[in-house]
């Protein structure tokens, strides 16, 4: 294996903030644009489930489609930097339009809803598979793989942090008092950094190791190495039950404080304990260098049950110190398996290339359809719900929508962190690094 640092920092800082730009308008989709759907445009509780839900059935047919355009681009930029130059800008148009609310009728309202939302999820596809497919013909070498893929975290991870605290008083800051226009002018501002950092994306990173004999290979041939590849189907069902979890307590959070605990102001302060992500992602060069990926990962798994164990004594006995405390260990953990994910799924790309087949495109785009599934799942449940549960937009919550509301923020997580421990059991990394090291797998 290479020893060879093959990227220089202005390099590996480009690629990193790719993920912080797409994340100041995704954080704000996934943890505030249920409730902005309820209760500042007015939508329906199920019926924005059932947005949701449709949505993330588009959104995981389109990340297929944009690793497959990415596996078949010719271009003197490469095979995956080019989708940052051509779809930057209409992933911003989008993420503005999805926060404008015309005075239209109820149906109005609704189908707006669906053509901005569906059409931000389709370029925020566009520009977020291409960070993961590109990684692996960044560099060869395994610990800068490592490095790159934490860096990526550490500002995603950096910016999700900043939308979670800042998000709400921006709201308030620019509204004065009107959700609508604070929205509005947060995601405008959100929006104009993101482009920038997307754009500087494209101009300072290089893809050196395409392999050009199997750079392009059949469909056939690709769902042949797909099925193959067990280790990429595991991996891909653990990044679905991550983006499951996350989805469900992000969407929970503000539900919680509002009506449960009725300070909605103490939604920042929790969100600012998520922090903690950033020494997780941090811990993840450390761990790794004594310990494979997959137990790395397992630790973070624990860390996060941990966590989320703590947060439950915190919700049941009203202590708010254990509840922060519950949410900061639970995000140590979250950090060290979201800044793994695009680092495995890298080795899952470099497997294929031993198999004879470079198919980053569609490999990579295992990341985003576990992130589109596991946020749709996670609409549905929470929306749905509370939609079952009777839930009342702005007004005081009935006792079942209060009891939907600590099952979401308590037991559902607790849940998805045992059957993700049981799904990472049988990744078999040792086979797949043997076979990388070797070129060649054996049938």
């Amino acid at each position: 294996m290479d020893k060879r640092m093959e990227t220089k920092w202005p390099e590996r800082i480009s690629y990193g903030l790719s993920d912080a730009a797409d994340n100041l308008v995704f954080q704000v989709m996934t943890t505030y644009l249920l409730f902005f759907y309820t209760d500042v445009y007015g939508l329906k509780p199920g019926a924005v489930a059932i947005l949701f839900v449709v949505a993330r059935i588009a959104d995981t047919l389109e990340s297929l489609l944009i690793g497959l355009m990415i596996d078949r681009t010719h271009s003197r930029f490469g095979k995956s930097r080019p989708f940052f130059l051509w779809y930057a800008l209409p992933y911003v148009v989008f993420a503005v339009l999805t926060f404008i609310t015309p005075d239209f009728s109820e149906t109005g309202k609704l189908v707006w809803a669906y053509a901005t939302y569906l059409g931000l999820g389709f370029f925020y596809t566009a520009v977020n598979v291409p960070i993961t497919s590109v990684l692996p013909t960044m560099t060869q070498n395994e610990r800068e793989l490592t490095l790159l893929g934490v860096i990526r975290q550490f500002c995603g991870s950096s910016v999700q942090i900043v939308v979670a605290v800042f998000t709400l008083p921006l709201v308030a800051f620019f509204g004065q008092g009107n959700q609508k226009m604070g929205f509005l002018l947060t995601i405008i501002a959100f929006g104009i950094i993101s482009l920038i950092l997307i754009l500087n994306t494209f101009f300072h990173i290089r893809e050196r190791h395409t392999i050009k004999e199997i750079s392009h290979q059949p469909l056939k041939k690709v769902m042949q190495m797909l099925w193959r590849n067990k280790q990429w189907l595991i991996i891909s069902v653990v990044i679905f039950l991550y983006w499951l979890v996350t989805s469900i307590k992000n969407q929970t959070t503000i539900y919680y404080f509002k009506y449960v605990l009725h300070d909605e102001g103490l939604v920042p302060w929790a969100n600012s304990f998520t922090l903690a992500a950033l020494i997780g992602v941090l811990l993840i060069m450390h761990l790794t260098s004594s310990r494979s990926k997959k137990k790395t990962m397992q630790i973070g798994i624990i860390l996060a049950f941990g966590g989320q164990c703590i947060l439950s004594i915190g919700v049941y006995s009203g202590l708010l110190p254990v509840l922060f405390g519950g949410i900061l260990f639970n995000s140590i953990g979250h950090g060290i398996i979201v800044g793994l994910v695009s680092i495995m799924i890298a080795d899952t790309i470099r497997y294929g290339m031993a198999m004879g087949i470079q198919a980053e495109g569609v490999l990579a785009s295992t990341d985003d359809f576990g992130v589109n599934l596991g946020l749709g799942f996670g609409g549905l449940v929470t929306a749905g719900l509370f939609h079952v549960a009777g839930y009342l937009p702005n007004h005081a919550q009935n006792t079942a929508t209060l009891h939907m509301i600590n099952i979401n923020y308590v037991w559902l997580p607790l849940i998805i962190y045992i059957m993700m421990m049981a799904v990472l059991h049988f990744y078999d990394e040792e086979k797949m690094q043997h076979a990388i090291k070797n070129k060649h797998v054996a049938n």
